[in-house]
């Protein structure tokens, strides 16, 4: 299988946090989810992938390249929450900016995403919503031909219906098997949507990489009372929970545990709620 991105012993070291071995790939013409609470070394990652600060071992390669040249960062779109361009600057204006830092800028396509998107051509972005900053910022990196577009905590804080846009924005990026994209979010909801691959990072450490549809298709959630829970064989266990009144325990495979434990209540479980019990589990 092709990647667009291979990270692997990714490693960086500052006084509070570490970030340790960190290794996934993101499979060409996919879409990987990158989930963890706040802290967790999603944006280190991210930057140490793209060469924003400097990684202590470990390596990455972009589209099968290490050192990045030229032709290969074209074809890299970044997005990172907040504004990504000078507030005094329109979208036109933006675009001819553009035509001296990327050879392969398509003005052409540029504006036709700013139409498709409502977004005014003329106007200042400091007057833009939130919304539509982070839309124009995936139109400007999808507007260079990028091969690989990656996205730090993109739809954060934005509206339902803003969010359900730019989701289908991805979406369509994506359908010619040509394009990956990484996004970093703390909104699982949207993940499930979309993702094809979820990397669930805590404490700078990397704690599973799996294909969306096991996780959610397979995966569950034992709710049950004490005595069921101590006649659950501890191997079958991934983590478990005590809670006010029951205890909940994430297991692998929901179909195998219904019929080991007939008598247990088995609920399909959304990432949200596996990266709780991850976090604040037992093994």
């Amino acid at each position: 299988m092709n990647h667009a991105l291979t990270i692997s012993g990714l490693t960086k070291t500052y006084p509070d946090f570490v970030l340790d071995h960190v290794s996934f790939t993101v499979p060409s013409g996919s879409i990987v989810g990158l989930i963890g609470e706040n802290g967790a070394g999603k944006s280190t990652t991210i930057h140490a992938a793209i060469g924003l600060i400097q990684k202590e071992a470990g390596h990455a390669a972009i589209l099968g390249k290490e050192e990045l040249d030229a032709e290969t960062r074209e074809q890299i779109g970044v997005v990172f929450d907040g504004s990504n361009y000078p507030e005094i600057l329109s979208p036109k204006k933006i675009s001819r900016v553009m035509k001296h830092i990327y050879r392969s800028w398509d003005e052409p396509a540029y504006l036709r995403l700013l139409k498709q998107f409502s977004l005014p051509p003329d106007k200042p972005i400091r007057q833009f919503s939130k919304g539509m900053k982070m839309k124009l910022a995936i139109t400007a990196a999808l507007s260079h031909h990028s091969k690989l577009l990656i996205l730090d905590e993109a739809t954060s804080g934005l509206d339902p219906v803003i969010r359900d846009d730019i989701l289908d924005m991805l979406l369509d990026f994506v359908q010619d098997e040509e394009h990956s994209i990484l996004i970093s979010s703390h909104i699982t909801s949207d993940l499930e949507k979309i993702a094809d691959y979820i990397v669930f990072i805590h404490e700078g450490k990397v704690v599973f990489s799996k294909p969306k549809d096991e996780l959610t298709e397979q995966y569950g959630i034992i709710k049950c009372g004490a005595a069921q829970f101590d006649a659950i064989e501890k191997s079958d266990i991934i983590v478990s929970r005590k809670m006010d009144y029951e205890w909940q325990v994430l297991i692998s495979d929901r179909d195998k545990m219904q019929k080991k434990y007939r008598d247990a209540l088995i609920v399909p479980a959304a990432i949200d709620e596996i990266m709780l019990l991850y976090i604040k589990g037992e093994k």
